[in-house]
């Protein structure tokens, strides 16, 4: 009578096991995704920094040591922690970016104006706490959102650069000694975190550039 090989009955049962495990994780992240407002979905793809395509991430430059080391730093700052999605924290070639963007629940800038709110200010304060020891120099940009201004002679220009000098002059009062700051530069609404989606309250905001380079 011939041999036959043994079946092996049971294989079935771990592929549909696998199956049901990994449709269980896509619901559970459907779920997840449906209670984020776009807002914050925004606030989160701009902290990652997710390219759109791999070829897209291989054109980007190389993060050096320095700059890795300089964001970890930062990541463990007190201030920053306690911060939450009001600053979003990024490693560049050149040094660390650090967002300091207006939410819905906690706006920095008072409408359509250069002035800080008080949470504003008291952010700003927190992150001069935090960058006052070090030797970087630092570039300070202001941003807006895409909507237009109705006042006269102001427009979005005048404003991120108000928010720029605004931020400037708070973090010298806060301990960072003047000769470290190298630019302050107002870019109106050029430079949208989500280029998709101009008009988000993320994309009114102050842009810390902490640069690498010699020590002063």
């Amino acid at each position: 009578m011939p041999a036959f090989p043994a079946r092996k009955l049971g294989n079935w049962k771990m592929a549909y096991a696998d199956f049901l495990t990994a449709l269980m994780a896509f619901f559970l992240l459907m779920w997840l995704v449906s209670g984020v407002s776009p807002d914050d979905r925004s606030a989160i793809a701009a902290r990652f920094k997710l390219g759109d395509t791999a070829s897209a991430a291989a054109s980007v430059p190389p993060v050096p040591a320095e700059a890795t080391r300089l964001y970890s730093l930062l990541t463990l700052a007190d201030a920053l922690e306690k911060a939450g999605d009001s600053v979003i924290l990024t490693a560049e070639p050149d040094g660390v970016r650090l967002d300091l963007v207006d939410t819905s629940g906690r706006p920095l800038f008072e409408s359509a104006s250069g002035a800080l709110t008080p949470d504003g200010r008291a952010l700003v304060a927190a992150i001069a706490g935090t960058l006052a020891p070090l030797p970087n120099p630092l570039s300070i940009e202001g941003h807006t959102d895409a909507f237009t201004l109705t006042q006269a002679g102001y427009s979005n220009w005048e404003l991120s650069a108000d928010r720029a000098n605004e931020a400037r002059r708070l973090l010298e009062a806060g301990g960072i000694a003047p000769d470290r700051v190298r630019s302050v530069s107002g870019l109106s609404d050029t430079r949208p975190l989500d280029p998709g989606q101009p008009h988000l309250a993320q994309n009114r905001r102050i842009s810390l550039k902490v640069q690498l380079g010699e020590p002063l």
